[in-house]
This record gives C-alpha cells, structure tokens and sequence, in this order.
C-alpha cells in the first residue's frame, strides 16, 4: 500500500472543457440585472442615449478586467481567484480581507439577493399573494437544495451551470430580436419614437446620474471573472481560461445592449420608470399579451437560478482557499473524499446567504412604518430611507457592487505589481495594452467609487465596515492559530 500517496491532501479534479467554462462566464453573470434592472435605470438617468452609452461602457470596462484576470489566471491557476492574486501581489493579509468579504458579506450578499430575485418571479408567474417571511422560507430553501446539488460534485454543478446558460442565452438574444421580428407584422411592436422620449431624473448631478446607472450596469455584469475562482478545475487553462473570459464578456455585451435597444424600443421612458423591476415582463406583455409577461417571469426564474448556481459553484473556491492556506479555519481548506468539493465552504456560504436575506428583509420590516424624521441622526434616517426605498434585492445589490469594487480595483492593479516584482514568472498569456489597460480600468473605477460613497452613503459604509472588521480577525486568527496545541 503506498502510504505516501493516502497521506497526500486530496486535489479539485480538473473536469471542465472550454464549452462550460465559456458558460460559466456567461452563467454566471446574466442573471436578474439586466431583466430587473433597466427601468430603474431610466428613473436614475432618463434619456436613452446616455443609457445605451452607460451600458457599452460597462461592457467594455468587464473588458478590459477580463484582458488582466486572462494573465492572472494562466500565471496562477489555483482556485481561489481574485484571493490568490491579491495574495501573490500584496500578502495574506490583503487577500484575506477579500475574502472575508467574500465569505462573510459580498457573495452571500450576491447569492442572497438572487435567491430573492427567483422567489419574486416565481410568486408573480404563479400570481401568489405571499408574506415576507414565507418568501424568506422559499429562498433559504431554494439556496438548500442548490448548496446540495454543488456538494454532490463539481461536473453537476457545472452541467446544471451549462444547461440553464443555453436557456437564457438563447431567450435573451429572443428578447432582443422580437421587437424587430414582429415589426412587420404587429403594430404594438417598436416604435421608433419611443427612443427620444425622457423622464426628470431622480438625480439632478450629471456625474452622480451616471455614477448611479454604472451601479446598475456593474451589478448586471458583476460575475464577468467568475472564471477565476475555478481555474483549478479548467482543463489545459493556459488555452481555455482566456478563450472562456473573452468570448463570454464579448457575448454578454452584445445580449446587453440588444435587450436594452428592445425594451427601450416598445416602451417609452415613462412607461419604462413606472414599470420598474419589470420592465422586461410588461415589454413581453405589450407584445405577447399576459402569456408574454408570463413567459419572461420564468425566463427571469431560469435566468437567476443559473446565476444563482454559479454563485455556488465558484464562490465557496474563494473560502476554500482561505483554508487551504491556513489564514482562516482550516477546515474550510477540505475536499469530500467522495465527492472531490469543498463541501464545508459550500455549506457555510449558503448559511451565510441564508442569513442576509433574513436580515435585511427583518430589517425592512421593522421599518416599515416608521417616518424617515422620526430617526434619529443623518446617517440613521438614510439607513430608514435606504430600506424603506428600495427592496431587499436593490440594498444586497448596491452594498454587493460598492464592496466588490474596491477588491476588482487592487485585483488588475496586480498584474502591474506582479509584473515588477516576478518579472520572470511564465505567462502564457499578457494583457493586451499594458500597461494602459489596467491603469484605465483602475482610474475608471476610482472615479466610480467615490461618486458611489457620495451618493450611496448607507451600501458604500456598509462595504468599508465589512472590510474593517477583517482586520482584528486576520490579527486575531493568526495569533490563536501560532499557539502550540
């Protein structure tokens, strides 16, 4: 019996082609965005050519991380991603803030509003008239279920990631041509002068009216490196890591900006503010009649249960990483002898996820009727503002964007750090455009954060607390954990 080799700590199986990975990108990133969040876009900015300018941008800004994660991950092929990045680029202690965030706020956070998002259109498609709190019992089941099909192996959950792509893939590219398809023959299809028509913003600013949409757009590309965290599991990743990230991004943003010309084409900007969330269900509706509306409630369920699946695919990589390396509890850092997945990291950021729901839906109930000038304090009566304005998928969204941000922002800052201090790494892969490619991704990002703090004070502190209370936790794990047995 080779002892040697049952003593070894077991590995993640490399057990994905180019095809998933591909999906995984896209999967992972269309998810409720760019269905829930357009017609509060067109309160935020009201015309839509600053709209359509606000979402290529957006498109081309994913690019241009993409172009800096390809290097990253070919350089670095580990699970974990982003974590491992900052690690190699600034030390533990940078990359354990990452992923604390990850593990404590940013992906549950993320993993959460998603659910949440499934259980909205599954009770609109079914017409349910549910409480609060039986919609909170839904998603912590529904986050349950998934968490488990994740724990039975990596190949399930990536073949649960691949069919549900092709779904929303291909009803996504439907939406987008179905105003055009219909054209001939309907007169309740496109309208031409739907596109010069406009709205009073809800910001008067200029800067913060595109901060405010770039928040939205973000959030309906946010996953665009989802890649990373599985490189571990990618199959010859020095060829399919950067096909997967630039095939995905390019495919997302022509999905994107085809959606928005067609919602943005049937509906007019007033129509497209006072629809809201649903904006997508009542273009569907305007064409299709009640079963179009239904229609789209299930696509958007589809949509947001892939994107909730990858959730659970690639995030808990990021706190088994943490284990694995010892900076956080090393049980974390285990892989099921059977199953070959980190199940303890999936349970946990289930929990996690299961818990912010509840909070937040808690915290919006209690209130709920209560005067914004009854608080006491600036910051309180923006906290009561915040929860009694938007939903509980809008305050999980925007506190997911701002926090995330910072750590996309030090991530491709890496590659320039890495390429001064490990010159002479293999990289089969180098950014294109270095060094202006990151450089501009990071000055687009630091102008996007601070008008976001500026404008979002609750989300922006709320991310900036979570990362604070990292810093006694690093200091006090790594001082607990040197301590002899």
């Amino acid at each position: 019996m080779d002892t040697s080799a049952s003593s070894r700590p077991l590995k993640l199986k490399r057990a994905l082609g180019p095809a998933v990975a591909t999906a995984v990108v896209v999967g992972n990133t269309i998810g409720s965005g760019i269905f829930l969040k357009p017609g509060n876009i067109a309160g935020d900015c009201g015309q839509f050519g600053l709209i359509l300018t606000v979402w290529v941008a957006g498109g081309l800004l994913c690019l241009l991380g993409a172009l800096c994660v390809a290097e990253l991950a070919t350089m670095l092929p580990q699970a974990g991603g982003l974590y491992v990045y900052l690690r190699e680029a600034y030390g533990k202690p940078v990359a354990f803030l990452f992923g604390w965030c990850e593990m404590l706020f940013s992906r549950p956070a993320s993993t959460g509003a998603l659910a949440v998002a499934f259980i909205g259109s599954l009770t609109l498609a079914l017409q349910w008239d549910v409480s609060l709190g039986t919609q909170v019992l839904l998603a912590v089941g529904l986050l349950a279920v998934l968490a488990w099909v994740n724990c039975l192996g990596v190949v399930w959950g990536g073949r649960v990631q691949f069919a549900t792509t092709l779904v929303k893939v291909a009803f996504l590219g439907l939406v987008a041509l179905l105003p055009w398809l219909l054209l001939p023959v309907s007169d309740r299809g496109l309208a031409w002068s739907n596109y010069a028509t406009t709205v009073t913003p809800r910001l008067s600013s200029f800067s913060m009216q595109i901060s405010a949409v770039l928040l939205a757009v973000l959030w309906a590309y946010d996953g665009w490196h989802g890649l990373a965290p599985l490189a571990e599991e990618v199959r010859k990743p020095q060829r399919n890591i950067p096909l997967a990230l630039f095939a995905g991004v390019g495919i997302l943003v022509l999905l994107y900006v085809g959606a928005n010309v067609a919602y943005h084409g049937v509906l007019s900007m007033p129509e497209m503010k006072a629809a809201g969330n649903h904006a997508a269900e009542e273009m569907l509706r305007r064409l299709l009649g009640h079963v179009g509306m239904a229609s789209m409630s299930v696509v958007i369920m589809c949509s947001t249960f892939g994107a909730l699946n990858s959730n659970l695919l690639y995030a808990p990589r990021v706190t088994f990483a943490m284990g694995r390396d010892g900076v956080f509890f090393r049980e974390l850092g285990r892989v099921h002898a059977a199953y070959r997945t980190p199940v303890v990291a999936i349970v946990v950021h289930a929990a996690m996820a299961a818990g912010l729901v509840a909070a937040v839906s808690w915290g919006r109930h209690l209130v709920r009727d209560l005067a914004v000038g009854e608080a006491t304090g600036e910051f309180t009566r923006r906290i009561v503002a915040s929860l009694q304005g938007g939903t509980t998928f809008d305050v999980l969204t925007n506190c997911v964007v701002f926090s995330a941000s910072i750590f996309y922002l030090l991530s491709v800052l890496a590659v320039v750090v890495l390429r001064v201090r490990r010159p002479e790494a293999r990289r089969r892969y180098r950014t294109w455009g270095y060094p202006v490619t990151p450089l501009l991704f990071v000055a687009v990002y630091l102008w996007f954060l601070t008008q976001i703090y500026a404008s979002h004070p609750l989300e922006s502190r709320a991310g900036l607390l979570c990362i604070a209370l990292g810093v006694p936790v690093y200091w006090l794990y790594a001082r607990l954990s040197r301590r002899p047995a």
